[in-house]
């Protein structure tokens, strides 16, 4: 387990709790605002000093000169779908643990969506993925959702303690979970697991005191870190907005 344990310090760059901005919302929405200049991106927030951005395989070819230890750290995506899909919740994997390696990345991450009919081959994915990774040395960030189509099921703390438990236990090193909605409840879903619990950004929030409300209390319930996307590259000012999550991860 020596090299994943090294790229594990490796993504911890500046403290104890993880800031990454995931940027593999093309696949699944196309090229939204943020995402044309992907590299311009990647610098601003790794500017703001965010620890990793993730990104699927092709869009390493424009990284090269941000790669890491010199800015931040590159999480490469496995898995996939697109919303033009009459399922875009079956995701897909596209890339292997072994091709990222050759390609640089730090760790790999791998989308499960729980409460569908395509669960099985999802968990099937992950737990063959988290194998892969064991035996190269590679971390694994689990994001895991809960999409059974019942109203608040997405948010519900016993489902998400459970999407955690289940990323852990088919072999994880991280989670990424929705937020649930206060500190009290969140702790349920933070005391399930031992690996650290991120939450996610979901869709672009009208307010950034909503987003940094949101962030707060997740910290104040255990949360390891935070993974968000939309509600970072999309900000008028991404390198500010994400220095000032990470003084708030920081404790400053």
């Amino acid at each position: 387990m020596h090299g994943k344990e090294t790229r594990l310090r490796r993504l911890y760059r500046h403290s104890n709790r993880l800031l990454i901005v995931p940027l593999d919302h093309g696949v699944s929405i196309g090229a939204v605002d943020g995402l044309t200049n992907i590299a311009a991106t990647v610098q601003a927030v790794f500017a703001g000093k965010a620890d990793a951005v993730i990104v699927h395989k092709g869009l390493m070819r424009y990284l090269g000169e941000l790669a890491p230890p010199a800015d931040g750290e590159i999480i490469v995506h496995l898995s996939a779908s697109t919303n033009l899909s009459p399922e875009p919740n079956r995701k897909e994997l596209v890339a292997s643990v072994q091709h990222a390696l050759r390609l640089g990345a730090t760790a790999v991450s791998v989308h499960v969506n729980l409460g569908g009919p395509h669960e099985p081959a999802m968990l099937r994915d992950l737990g063959a993925v988290a194998e892969q990774c064991d035996y190269w040395g590679m971390p694994l960030l689990a994001m895991m959702y809960v999409r059974g189509g019942e109203p608040g099921g997405e948010y519900d703390p016993g489902k998400i303690a459970h999407a955690a438990r289940v990323a852990e236990e088919l072999g994880a090193d991280l989670v990424k979970v929705n937020y649930t909605g206060s500190p009290e409840t969140f702790r349920q879903v933070t005391a399930s697991v031992r690996i650290p619990v991120l939450i996610a950004g979901g869709p672009k929030m009208g307010s950034l005191e909503e987003l940094l409300s949101m962030i707060q209390g997740a910290l104040a319930a255990g949360a390891g870190g935070v993974s968000i996307g939309r509600n970072v590259f999309q900000a008028a000012d991404p390198t500010e907005l994400t220095l000032r999550i990470r003084r708030m991860l920081d404790g400053k």
